[in-house]
């Protein structure tokens, strides 16, 4: 399987500021891979080397097969972009707006594409009013819309349901969750770390250099591994010694009426701690999983960029 999308040591510096330092990613067709870390942190930048709009000042990429300096033009046609702020044409229709870029990607069927996209984000119904009227959902929709007209097989998204209402953002989350079955690469830039837990397969957190990649799940396995936790009538620090001196228990704390217990495998040991605690005398209300968030993970590493190096 090609690569779509493939850096290696990308780098791009304004003066003496380097916005982005030495980026080696690479993202398959059908994935959807989540570009995450603070405002100034290089995103916007890498997403406008990727697009071809501006020269890396190190490393190299590739998009689609093509070299980012050496084949811009074949970059452009097979990149789709949404940027954060969409950039319509307010006193146009929908129907116009996207008529007017298709002609710019040189889209062979500008009709049947407009229509397919409206009629595909529901919006075929108001092909003919000004998008000046419409709300942001909408708006946005439709600059989603404009993106796919030419069929691109990459598609980078920044903050594609920033300021959306809930239901609009589900809708979106929906249609680019649909997208990723064509087959194409996907790059989202977000701040919204739940959209990014539930919608990509990985994620690359990034502070101008790259700190952490993978799957959300593997990023908060690293560093915070599996904790159980046993809720109880009365905790008591016997009952956390009783459990921590079992060898596949790493740790065990007494937290309120509660004992959490960090350990690897966690529905093979339970049954054995519950057992335990029933010996001692502990009264086991019931027992669950710690789940530790993505925003968890994004926070570690950022908060602590300065200790880190990345192999």
């Amino acid at each position: 399987m090609t690569d779509l999308i493939q850096t290696t040591d990308l780098t791009k510096s304004f003066g003496e500021v380097t916005a982005v330092d030495g980026l080696s990613i690479s993202i398959p067709p059908g994935e959807i891979f989540g570009l995450l870390g603070p405002n100034g942190a290089g995103k916007t930048t890498t997403l406008r080397m990727l697009t071809a709009l501006i020269a890396p000042t190190g490393g190299e990429a590739r998009v689609a097969g093509h070299t980012i300096g050496a084949d811009d033009y074949h970059v452009r046609k097979n990149v789709g972009i949404l940027t954060e702020s969409p950039g319509l044409y307010d006193r146009l229709s929908a129907e116009r707006n996207l008529d007017f870029f298709a002609r710019l990607y040189e889209v062979e069927d500008i009709p049947g594409q407009v229509e397919r996209y409206l009629r595909m984000l529901g919006l075929w119904d108001r092909r003919g009013d000004e998008v000046g009227k419409f709300s942001k959902g909408m708006r946005q929709k439709i600059a989603i819309a404009r993106a796919l007209l030419h069929e691109p097989v990459v598609l980078l998204l920044d903050e594609p349901t920033s300021g959306l209402d809930p239901e609009a953002a589900r809708t979106v989350r929906h249609f680019i969750g649909e997208l990723r079955a064509g087959g194409r690469a996907i790059l989202i830039c977000t701040h919204n770390l739940d959209e990014a837990d539930r919608l990509c397969d990985r994620i690359a957190i990034f502070k101008s250099r790259l700190l952490a990649l993978d799957t959300p799940t593997e990023l908060r396995l690293g560093l915070f591994g599996r904790s159980s936790i046993f809720h109880l009538a009365k905790a008591e620090e016997r009952f956390a010694n009783a459990l921590a001196e079992k060898d596949f228990v790493q740790s065990a704390q007494v937290v309120d009426n509660k004992i959490v217990v960090t350990l690897d495998d966690l529905e093979t040991h339970n049954p054995a701690l519950v057992r335990i605690l029933v010996d001692q005398g502990a009264e086991v209300q019931f027992v669950g999983e710690m789940r530790r968030s993505l925003e968890d993970v994004y926070l570690h590493y950022i908060q602590n960029d300065a200790d880190l190096e990345v192999d």
